[in-house]
């Protein structure tokens, strides 16, 4: 059976435009205004119900809908579709009252108590009960209801919990994987440290220790947490599903989010959908969105995704939160459409008077629909309709980066030559001069299909199973271009160092090995063999050619990045960390090699260039304006108006530009 997905969304809606709805914090003539309000904003889609399960089930077994019924019928009566949610992700306090094995214990054994959210371990058999009852009976309620176009599962997961049924799942994780200890403790590297496991009830999750935890545990026991939390997810979408086959599924992500595999989840729902709020402070925030945009792309595998959350203005829970100049809640929300997002949507609708939340931003703030934010609501949902040509567009790229959960979760358990690695920073380095030259870039996993790539980038996989590497070195070998980062091929899946000269398993598609780890304090000068200095920093390595010839060396002689032509295509390595400018070099010089060009040659800073089906979208973060120079007569989608020659962006100005 084909399931449902995005388009059956947009199909009449175009692109999605509204956010988190919850009714349940006002009066009901609020409700009446909210709707008319949404109406002549332009919202066709609200998520309802994420923190309601107090309110639907006040008590055990008790349910009240009817306000739920109430608020369905005004918001179809309004034309408004509804991302229903099961209201799991924060349970009732009676629910910890009365049965206190349901509340999440820390590492540390100290069980977490109601009074915030997410206070509830997915491997308790009460929560598993009582959450699917209620996941049951909303589906039976409101299976059919003409307001319903989506589910949304939950909220946000990524909490781990260390109590006894936590350590009994975990046990039965094992045994599924391993099926003997003998295999476990080979695994486990358990003859270190006198760790032998002798009986299955000894096998607790990695709970604070006097000392260094085994880190081939904790990696197992990151990914039967992400996997809990998984089956969890599956649980109630099969409830959901098997009531309302035709209704898609989701539940949101975190972006570049550590606890919860991606790649593992995004097969599992129909509509993969982010949640996503940039720093105005951060200089790199257009760059990072950019990213993490494209790492949603590459999870729904090409296919559109949608933008669940994101801020009007200022967050409330970082130290100091700096508000949205006027024009950055519209050039975001469009940056996140040029990068494959059919809808564009926010949290909340209505900014919250009490709670912990009361200081974040909304679609109408505090001070009513009568304000500056609301009035640039309104016209942000009207130049979106203009658009609704733009959804189901997919976004075609040449290069991609690959990016890895237990790699990344390997890298960062400690005891490693040095804690400043952090593959997400040297995925974003990587892919800022890449953005820069308006070169568009899937985000993928390393056992993704990579033959439709020219040029595929690998910042760090310091975990690399044999599989994966045969595929890295088969692409190379195909025609592919392929740079490999330092620190990469390191250890096995179990974390185990892979002995020899490094990058073991890559070492004949590199041409090239090491045999030391050198991290610095300081600048380390380098040069390229063509000419020219740069400097780099925090990481070396002692390694020589063994058939590579050498691109760049440290100037103590030692190659710092070599390339390898190895059957039909090239193999590049990294053995160390450039400065922004000398990656910008290199990438150029890969790109060259790749036969891989931007959309646009010679975009100003800070503009960004992406064509996403026929329409071409040029976006200016930077502060001043800027003329753009446009390869063919186009209609300008957001303002109607004919674009020839070139364009002139002001600041956070965006074009979306369709040939004539």
């Amino acid at each position: 059976m084909t399931r449902p997905g995005l388009h059956s969304l947009t199909d009449g809606r175009g692109l999605l435009f509204g956010g988190d709805y919850n009714p349940e914090q006002w009066p009901e003539e609020v409700w009446r205004e909210d709707a008319e309000l949404m109406r002549t904003s332009g919202v066709n889609l609200v998520t309802v119900g994420v923190f309601s399960w107090a309110r639907i089930e006040p008590e055990p077994g008790a349910r009240d809908f009817g306000w739920l019924d109430r608020v369905l019928d005004l918001l179809a009566g309004a034309g408004i579709a509804v991302d229903l949610a099961t209201p799991t992700a924060s349970p009732p306090p009676w629910m910890g009252r009365r049965w206190p094995e349901t509340l999440p214990v820390d590492e540390s054994g100290h069980r977490l108590w109601w009074g915030a959210r997410n206070q509830f371990c997915v491997s308790s058999p009460v929560y598993r009960e009582r959450a699917l009852a209620l996941v049951s009976d909303l589906a039976d309620r409101y299976a059919g209801h003409p307001a319903l176009a989506m589910w949304h599962v939950g909220n946000e997961y990524g909490q781990f919990c260390h109590c006894d049924d936590a350590a009994a799942a975990f046990r039965a994780w094992l045994r599924e994987r391993y099926g003997d200890l003998d295999a476990l403790n080979e695994a486990w590297g358990t003859a270190f440290w006198s760790q032998r496991y002798s009986d299955w009830d000894e096998i607790l999750t990695p709970r604070r220790t006097p000392y260094l935890v085994n880190p081939s545990q904790r990696l197992d026991h990151r990914r039967f947490g992400s996997d809990a939390l998984l089956a969890h997810f599956r649980a109630e979408r099969d409830v959901l599903r098997a009531r309302t086959p035709d209704i898609p599924v989701t539940t949101n992500f975190m972006g570049f989010f550590k606890p919860v595999d991606y790649w593992t989840w995004a097969p599992e729902e129909d509509v993969v959908s982010d949640d996503h709020y940039p720093d105005p402070a951060d200089p790199l925030a257009a760059v990072r969105a950019a990213l993490t945009h494209d790492l949603m792309r590459g999870l729904a595998g090409g296919r559109p995704w949608m933008l669940m959350e994101q801020a009007t203005s200022a967050v409330n829970w970082r130290p100091h939160n700096l508000p949205k100049p006027p024009g950055r809640l519209r050039l975001e929300s469009l940056q996140a459409v040029a990068h494959g997002a059919d809808g564009s949507c926010y949290f909340q609708w209505r900014a919250s008077r009490s709670g912990a939340e009361r200081f974040h931003a909304a679609m109408v703030p505090h001070a009513g629909p009568d304000t500056r934010l609301h009035a640039e609501v309104r016209a942000h949902g009207a130049e979106l309709r203009r658009l609704a040509g733009v959804a189901g567009a997919r976004v075609e790229s040449r290069v991609a980066l690959v990016h890895d959960w237990p790699s990344w979760w390997a890298l960062e358990e400690g005891d490693l030559p040095s804690d400043r690695l952090d593959p997400v920073e040297r995925l974003l380095a990587h892919y800022r001069p890449l953005w820069e030259r308006g070169v568009s870039a899937d985000v993928v996993p390393p056992s993704a299909d990579l033959s439709r790539y020219a040029l595929v980038v690998v910042p760090n996989l310091f975990l690399i199973s044999d599989r994966d590497a045969a595929s890295l070195t088969a692409y190379a070998r195909g025609g592919g271009v392929l740079l490999v980062g330092p620190f990469s091929g390191i250890v096995d899946p179990r974390a185990h160092v892979r002995t020899g000269r490094f990058p073991a398993p890559l070492r004949e598609a590199l041409g090239a090995s090491g045999e030391e780890w050198r991290p610095v304090d300081g600048p380390v000068g380098c040069r390229w063999s063509d000419g020219g200095a740069f400097t780099a920093h925090t990481w070396t390595e002692l390694v020589r050619a063994e058939g590579a010839e050498t691109v760049a060396a440290f100037d103590d002689g030692g190659p710092a990045v070599l390339r390898h032509a190895t059957g039909d295509g090239a193999a590049w390595y990294l053995a160390t960390l450039p400065d922004q400018d000398a990656l910008g070099e290199l990438t150029g010089r890969l790109l060259a090699d790749a036969g891989v060009t931007g959309v646009l040659p010679g975009l100003p800073p800070g503009v960004e260039a992406v064509r996403r089906g026929p329409v071409l979208f040029l976006l200016n973060h930077g502060g001043g304006a800027v003329r753009v120079p446009v390869p063919e007569p186009s209609e300008d989608l957001l303002t109607g108006s004919a674009v020839a020659g070139h364009v002139t962006l002001a600041p956070q100005d965006v074009v979306a530009l369709r040939p004539c």
